[in-house]
């Protein structure tokens, strides 16, 4: 007597980018995949694959300063649009250009930024800050409590439906960006944005750096940054999002 087949699920991970310590949080996403050793995963630093991408069942992306060219955010939203999950994690929504007064986040690509839902746009300085649960009956997050995170807090330029998980506020100063002053709000931290038959969970924590991480503008980062991936309710989060990018596969399967 044989065991039964299991169908294999087809992901995709891009993780690459600027001024974070990509070789760690690569490496740390391919151990939450290989979890599930259904799971098989093609790994790219941008996302010009599109065949491999329009075959995923779905897409795990890290990255900073990564912009798809306009027919890959057509692809992009097409493959959504079809029934596809996207787990996108802290810089992805990120352009970043370093001008004369600071940091700016211009607005090149709003294509790509409303199939995320958002833009980043600034962070104040590292330091901690209180996450709440914005839906505690949600299964991404059921049974997490608000819990203290030391990581870069996004303000960001918000587009079209979300679903909030988890949320923040502030109030205060960017110092360094552009648009450095934020009137008191609430931000989201951890939400969902339906595109399509599709959907996107975007999830801002996870910053990390490296002593090499800020080439060209510095040769050497003193205080190595991990971020909350020292949390293990991170950690958590992670392994949640993996397993609601997993699931139309296996119900696919189970059919």
């Amino acid at each position: 007597m044989t065991d039964k087949v299991q169908k294999r699920i087809n992901a995709v991970l891009v993780a690459s980018g600027k001024y974070h310590d990509i070789d760690y949080a690569r490496l740390e996403l391919l151990k939450v995949l290989a979890k599930d050793d259904r799971v098989r995963v093609r790994v790219f630093e941008d996302y010009s694959n599109l065949e491999a991408i329009r075959a995923a069942d779905f897409l795990v992306t890290y990255t900073c300063d990564v912009m798809p060219r306009l027919d890959e955010q057509e692809a992009l939203r097409a493959w959504l649009e079809a029934g596809g999950r996207w787990y996108a994690l802290h810089g992805t929504n990120s352009i970043l250009r370093f001008v004369a007064g600071g940091v700016d986040s211009p607005r090149w690509a709003p294509h790509f930024m409303e199939t995320l839902g958002s833009q980043f746009i600034a962070h104040p300085p590292i330091a901690p800050y209180t996450v709440t649960v914005a839906d505690p009956d949600h299964p991404l997050v059921k049974g997490v409590e608000a819990f203290e995170a030391k990581d870069e807090l996004y303000l960001s330029d918000l587009h079209g439906e979300r679903h909030v998980l988890l949320e923040t506020e502030f109030e205060g100063e960017a110092e360094g960006f552009i648009e450095h002053t934020w009137p008191k709000a609430k931000h989201p931290v951890f939400y969902l944005h339906p595109v399509g038959k599709g959907e996107v969970l975007y999830l801002t924590l996870g910053h990390c750096r490296g002593h090499y991480d800020m080439l060209p503008l510095m040769d050497f980062y003193p205080v190595p940054e991990k971020g909350s991936w020292d949390l293990p309710v991170f950690h958590d989060l992670l392994a949640r999002g993996v397993e609601w990018a997993k699931a139309p596969a296996l119900a696919r399967a189970a059919a």
